[in-house]
């Protein structure tokens, strides 16, 4: 079966973020690359030291999922452009990784619906700290 993973873009701060997410979700599975670490590419003879520094491609397990990123390069004319046109969905077992889950991932961010009891389970959303929206929802059984 086709498995789905999320894959989120970042303006130089992904390793940041990820070390972040890392603290909330734990490190069972963390891999980082870095541009410098790659073979040779196109344009890599081009890109400053502070480029080659930033993350090629970082991925962390979450349950059977992978959350990857990667740094976006201006030198490439890569532009972050932060939006809501999409949202991560988590589905904890119960209400208490629902709110330490949402605890977690609000702090320095933006609450915009608290966790609440809703007519199909309980239910939570918020901005992170680097600007991905996040959704908490645990379902009624």
């Amino acid at each position: 079966m086709t498995k789905l993973n999320s894959y989120l873009n970042f303006q130089g701060n992904a390793e940041e973020a990820f070390n972040f997410y890392k603290s909330v979700f734990g490190d069972e599975h963390f891999f980082i690359m870095r541009f410098k670490d790659a073979a040779a590419f196109p344009g890599k003879e081009k890109l400053s030291e502070s480029d080659l520094n930033k993350v090629m491609h970082v991925s962390l397990k979450i349950g059977d999922n992978m959350l990857m990123a990667t740094d976006m390069l201006e030198a490439f004319g890569q532009q972050l452009k932060t939006g809501n046109s999409s949202t991560l969905s988590l589905h904890p077992d119960n209400k208490e990784e629902a709110d330490r889950l949402y605890k977690g991932l609000s702090h320095d961010g933006q609450p915009l619906s608290p966790m609440a009891d809703t007519f199909w389970g309980y239910w939570g959303m918020l901005i992170d700290k680097f600007g991905v929206q996040w959704m908490v929802n645990l379902e009624q059984s």
